[in-house]
């Protein structure tokens, strides 16, 4: 492809809009543009990148026996109605009616589709287990888009799900689906781990999360440092101490802290560590009262872990104010788990504190001494926070470190979730119906190009890896418009390179070489090659890889020999 022939507006400057690196780069370089909030166009070297990712995908999937659809990106509201999720879902469903007053809606995911089609297609237990999948625009309506494609409204999506006769049959989909995505993920050349993951509104039981690790991830994930162990920290079971409680050195204290509510302000005033003092949250009980969550002060709630204790409503809930002052007597900030009548749940670290300091119950009063046995009744025991850094793995190898990553594939064990909901039955063996089960598999294919970005760059601009880059090389010529010795070598070079099925972004613009060179950088092309009038009197040409820093010379009869052998390694 000549760059005279090609439509992009490159920028120096940073728009105002962009707030992640990834969205930045892509605007710079010409790969989207900003439609709405949440909604791109993807224009021509952008959409190349997503066309590569795509390729993977569909090899990798097909490798694994999945069979391409296409659903349609409308669908009657009948069908989310009949699985539940009408009511379910929330406000990111986009709902609509058409003409005749029927209610539809844009598609965030097919689940209800293509269930449809399972029931109205397979009949026999001998048709399973079948993976269905497909490549095609989704749209979510996020009360925040953000960070450009990877937090958009409108994406693409690569969706696909199978359908089983008994259990096994699922785990085996199910694990053939995690190892398609490892390939696909190593191919593309990421850095990423596949995590245990919520199942969140999709449903089902067990997931994991594929998450490329880059610093601008919106998720915290908890890897161990001792084997493969990682999980989303939603997740990640943080383990009781492995040492006996202290015993108690401190009587009992009631000391007066003046409009000290949190945690950091009564540390300061009585000069003790913040993991010395204890918080309590209420929050509200599934039969109607309140129930007591005691955390270390340097500790935060996970409420995911609490909202599965039971007594707890589901979902969580933190107390009013009213039913605060009702269970304690007192106001937030003074709350603390002596003399409470509630139901008391205690963190593993928060029940192996001894002489800690808690709120009193009373304003601008907290206890300091305080000991589990003695001067309180011991709790029930639970976990209730978010790991962090430095704690023992669940693995029982190496210790957890928090990092940062971007999502970009998920895969369910849905189980029958929707295929009971919608009646998607196969007879068995006996001639008996039996309600099938399933898997459902994701990949955000347009958020991958943004976390490769994340995960690829410099100060100057995008490093693609090469199975994602939009071009193999670019090949700029110096004094072009002005040297016909260059532009005839220039033109048989570019030539040659595309017999020989070598992708090329010819820059024959009429521009000065520094332009070319920054424009070279940005785009993030892989291999760069320089021909100027003194390089073709010493008979070579100019190589560069993009994260090099020196040129070498290579012999202008050879460089698509050379150019080849750097692909193939």
């Amino acid at each position: 492809m000549r760059f005279s022939q090609y439509p992009i507006n490159t920028t120096k400057e940073t728009p105002a809009e962009a707030e992640v690196l990834s969205h930045q780069l892509m605007l710079r370089a010409g790969l989207i543009r900003r439609v709405a909030a949440g909604i791109y166009s993807w224009l021509p070297l952008g959409l190349r990148v997503v066309r590569k990712v795509e390729q993977i995908i569909r090899e990798e999937m097909n490798r694994a026996g999945a069979l391409e659809i296409l659903m349609p990106a409308v669908q009657p509201g009948e069908l989310w109605q009949e699985s539940g999720r009408w009511s379910e879902y929330g406000p990111e469903l986009l709902r609509f009616k058409d003409r005749h007053e029927r209610d539809f809606v844009i598609g965030p995911t097919h689940e209800e589709v293509v269930t449809d089609i399972a029931r109205r297609e397979l009949r026999s237990y001998r048709q399973l287990p079948v993976n269905f999948y497909q490549i095609q625009t989704k749209f979510r309506d996020e009360v925040r888009p953000r960070f450009g494609v990877m937090r958009g409204r409108e994406f693409i999506m690569k969706d696909a799900y199978s359908f089983h006769a008994d259990e096994a049959s699922m785990a085996a989909g199910y694990a053939a689906m995690r190892a398609a995505y490892a390939r696909m993920f190593t191919r593309m050349q990421l850095n990423f781990r596949s995590v245990q993951a919520d199942s969140g509104a999709i449903g089902g039981s067990s997931s994991e999360e594929f998450q490329v690790l880059a610093d601008s991830g919106e998720d915290a994930i908890a890897v161990s440092d001792g084997d493969t162990y990682a999980s989303n920290i939603e997740l990640a079971a943080a383990m009781p101490p492995n040492q006996p409680r202290p015993a108690p050195t401190q009587p009992l204290e009631e000391v007066a802290t003046p409009r000290m509510k949190t945690i950091a302000e009564v540390s300061e005033f009585l000069k003790v560590p913040r993991e010395q003092c204890q918080k309590l949250l209420l929050v509200d009980g599934s039969d109607g009262g309140v129930v007591a969550l005691v955390l270390r002060g340097d500790h935060e709630l996970n409420a995911l872990k609490a909202q599965k204790l039971p007594g707890v409503a589901n979902p969580l809930r933190m107390a009013s104010a009213a039913a605060i002052r009702a269970a304690t007597g007192s106001e937030p900030g003074f709350l603390g788990p002596v003399g409470l009548k509630c139901p008391l749940y205690a963190d593993h670290a928060a029940l192996h504190m001894a002489d800690f300091v808690c709120g009193a119950n009373a304003p601008d009063l907290h206890l300091r001494g305080v000991n589990w046995g003695r001067d309180l009744p011991e709790p029930r025991a639970a976990d209730l926070r978010n790991v962090v850094d430095g704690d023992p793995s669940p693995s029982g190898r190496g210790q957890l470190r928090i990092v940062r990553g971007i999502e970009v594939g998920h895969i369910f064990q849905l189980g029958r979730k929707y295929s009971q909901a919608m009646n998607a039955t196969v007879l068995d063996e006996s001639g008996q119906p039996v309600t099938m089960l399933m898997g459902c598999y994701g990949i955000g294919v347009t958020r991958i190009v943004a976390a490769s970005i994340e995960q690829n760059h410099d100060e100057r601009g995008i490093i693609w890896p090469a199975p994602l880059a939009p071009f193999h090389v670019v090949l700029i010529p110096l004094n072009l418009q002005k040297s016909p010795q260059v532009r005839a070598a220039a033109d048989a070079l570019y030539a040659e390179l595309v017999a020989a099925g070598i992708e090329v972004l010819y820059d024959d613009r009429d521009a000065r070489p520094g332009v070319k060179f920054a424009d070279a950088e940005l785009l993030g092309i892989p291999h760069r090659l320089v021909l100027g009038e003194r390089g073709l009197e010493a008979g070579s040409c100019e190589y560069r890889h993009r994260r090099a820093t020196d040129n070498t010379d290579v012999p202008l009869a050879s460089v698509t020999a050379y150019i080849a052998q750097q692909l193939a390694g």
